[in-house]
């Protein structure tokens, strides 16, 4: 089975240097070089175990606060389509090459061999499952005067099966270094899914819960799917403490590390830039806060009074959140709406209390991302404790199995 991936969208045209031979469906051959295209091409590999093709200034972590360009090399098919918006570059590669690349593109290719495996059987999983349910996951949500409430789903990629950013999941080709440990985890659990019930899952995962995950409502559709509950990112129950308290402290968690040789083994270089992801703080004045809010969402609050959250998840993330100015009010979700509606890029997440000190809004916060499903740095740290890859995808989806 091949997957194409989407790599870049809406450029003028497309330059890309080819290592090896390759031609175009007419049978035209294209030499090693540098190439522009502005028109549709399929160029196809002479031999997809040695050729490649790179692209420069691929933007990656769009939106985000770890946003940049790189330059990225691929091996298979480089197709180019041409839309209203501009030229689309896809990528087409065998499944569990795309597996390879991704497990070492989210994270790092020198992880520990049970976290590449958990993380190659996962990306297998939450690929192939719109497949079998291609209604699940669409955005939506609704918007009037004083309410946004917003999610973003999977189905925004109608040229091709999955895009080669943090929407989706990371895929960066043959550019991060792939170690043999990345391979072989490939090898090993290649065919395997995780399954509940013997339907695959919709494995979601993000960097770092913060303690606890997530519930897939709280992000997405109202929707309670049983292995995407909420549970202690620990070997037990470290209490029972209300949201803001949970958020106010630092307790016990396998993604409560700060084991620095385990994290550059775990991380992508530019992740290793984050260290204050099990709890971290912003500030903004009521001013800053008021120009965030008019140019996400553009609405004129004036300056901002008062930030209440009225509803969180078990994880503490805010799902709901009311923004009250001093001309007018707002009230907005999910919980990836109100990380993009409090920051230039996003928060680390929504699960943060509101301190007033000095007339300026203190957030303090807990996790990266979204906190459904595995915890990537959660699981690092099962792993190097010496959990294997089936402990470690049951303890973060429960009443789950592993099968072909």
């Amino acid at each position: 089975m091949n997957v194409s991936v989407g790599l870049i969208e809406g450029q003028s045209a497309a330059e890309v240097e080819l290592t090896g031979a390759f031609t175009d469906a007419s049978g035209k051959p294209y030499r090693p070089g540098r190439y522009r295209f502005t028109s549709e091409v399929t160029l196809t590999p002479s031999d997809p175990a040695s050729c490649a093709f790179a692209l420069d200034d691929v933007t990656i972590g769009i939106g985000f606060h770890w946003q940049r360009t790189e330059r990225q090399v691929f091996r298979g098919t480089f197709r180019l389509m041409k839309r209203a918006a501009g030229i689309t570059v896809i990528n087409d590669v065998p499944l569990e090459d795309y597996v390879t690349s991704v497990i070492s593109s989210e994270m790092s290719a020198s992880c520990p061999l049970e976290l590449l495996k958990a993380h190659a059987l996962i990306s297998r999983s939450w690929l192939w499952f719109p497949k079998a349910n291609p209604a699940r996951s669409r955005s939506g949500g609704r918007l009037d005067s004083h309410e946004v409430r917003r999610w973003y789903g999977r189905e925004a990629h109608p040229d091709f099966d999955v895009c080669a950013d943090d929407h989706c999941q990371r895929y960066q080709g043959i550019t991060k270094a792939f170690s043999p440990a990345a391979a072989a985890a490939v090898r090993a659990t290649a065919g395997e899914f995780l399954r509940y019930q013997g339907a695959i899952c919709d494995a979601r995962f993000s960097k770092c819960c913060g303690g606890m995950t997530e519930r897939y409502a709280t992000a997405w559709e109202d929707e309670a799917i049983p292995y995407l509950e909420s549970v202690c990112d620990g070997p037990a129950q470290s209490g029972s403490n209300s949201p803001e308290t949970w958020i106010r402290s630092s307790p016990p968690a396998y993604c409560n590390t700060d084991d620095s040789e385990l994290l550059s083994r775990v991380l992508p270089g530019f992740d290793q830039e984050t260290r204050d992801f099990y709890r971290w703080r912003v500030a903004y004045s009521p001013e800053e806060l008021a120009d965030l809010i008019g140019s996400r969402l553009g609405a004129d609050l004036g300056p901002i009074r008062d930030l209440q959250a009225l509803a969180r998840g078990p994880s503490g993330r805010i799902y709901r959140l009311k923004i009250s100015g001093e001309r007018d009010y707002i009230i907005i979700g999910k919980e990836l709406e109100i990380r993009r509606a409090l920051s230039r890029t996003h928060l680390y997440s929504s699960a943060f209390v509101v301190d007033k000190e000095s007339g300026r809004f203190v957030l303090r916060g807990a996790g990266w991302g979204h906190g459904v499903g595995l915890c990537q740095i959660g699981a690092a740290v099962m792993a190097n404790e010496g959990k294997t890859y089936t402990e470690i995808l049951q303890h973060y989806y429960r009443g789950t199995t592993v099968s072909v």
